[in-house]
């Protein structure tokens, strides 16, 4: 009988990367890569990857329950004594990532994070830049990054109230749901020095889904569909905010969701035009 391999894990992969596995470890992975087509294209992504992800999710690290993430953490055997006694804690992506898993499993909500770009790039192009940053850290989502019971009403409006307020919108629970999906959670990002509304959701057929919106005076556009990072993309804009709606279901799929969160009555809009 044939032994299937494990795939490995992306903390693995990172740690691959960073130097900080065994040779025999190592060897596995070279292997892996060789014989598997889809573990070298993950680890030709993570070693592209350049997203700021400590700085992204430092508020989420910042408000772990430290003592119980610190004994998550010892628990998992250390890999390679000699090179993590010299490491300061959290100093590589596979102490990072490891600490992130540990606090999602423990159940730490994300009320902000901070996606930093430069501003290299002309007004003209800043809708398709905010679109590829996006598809950039949603790509990194599993679903496991979204596991967990679907919020009462109650946090989702709640949640939704907080974004309301940076971004001068209109919403509710309602206004943003997606049928068959389950909302997992809303919260408040950064790009390029403005607020960004991230509504994330988990299709259990395909996977990690979100619905983004930040302010643009670029003026309104009717919905078109591109295809960033092999997810889908249904994206439009009104006077005052560009939309996007991202997750790995087919086209069409995704443009019936599109359709319905625009044809809600005074959701996905403004206050100024509710």
């Amino acid at each position: 009988m044939t032994k299937k391999h494990t795939i490995p894990s992306d903390e693995d992969l990172t740690a691959f990367i960073d130097g900080e596995l065994t040779a025999e470890e190592a060897a596995r992975i070279e292997a892996l890569v060789s014989e598997d087509e889809g573990v070298a294209e993950r680890l030709d992504f993570l070693a592209r990857a350049n997203l700021p992800f400590e700085q992204a999710f430092a508020p989420l690290l910042s408000e772990a329950p430290c003592e119980k993430l610190e004994r998550m953490l010892a628990a998992i055997p250390a890999q390679n004594s000699t090179s993590s006694a010299s490491a300061p804690p959290i100093a590589t992506r596979r102490r990072f990532l490891g600490a992130l898993a540990a606090s999602l499993v423990a159940g730490i909500a994300i009320d902000r994070a901070v996606v930093g770009i430069s501003r290299g790039f002309s007004a003209k192009d800043e809708n398709s830049e905010w679109r590829a940053v996006v598809a950039e850290y949603i790509s990194l989502y599993t679903p496991e990054t979204l596991t967990g019971p679907v919020p009462a009403r109650e946090v989702q409006a709640a949640q939704l109230a907080s974004l309301d307020e940076k971004l001068g919108l209109s919403l509710s629970p309602e206004a943003v749901s997606l049928p068959g999906i389950d909302f997992k959670r809303a919260m408040l990002l950064q790009y390029d020095g403005k607020p960004l509304a991230q509504i994330a959701y988990l299709d259990p057929e395909t996977g990690p889904m979100a619905l983004c919106i930040v302010m643009s005076d670029a003026g309104s556009k009717a919905p078109d569909l591109e295809k960033r990072k092999g997810m889908n993309v249904v994206y439009w804009s009104n006077a005052t905010h560009a939309f996007m709606l991202i997750g790995h279901a087919p086209a069409d799929r995704m443009t019936a969701m599109a359709d319905g969160v625009r044809g809600k009555g005074g959701g996905v809009g403004t206050k100024q035009d509710s």
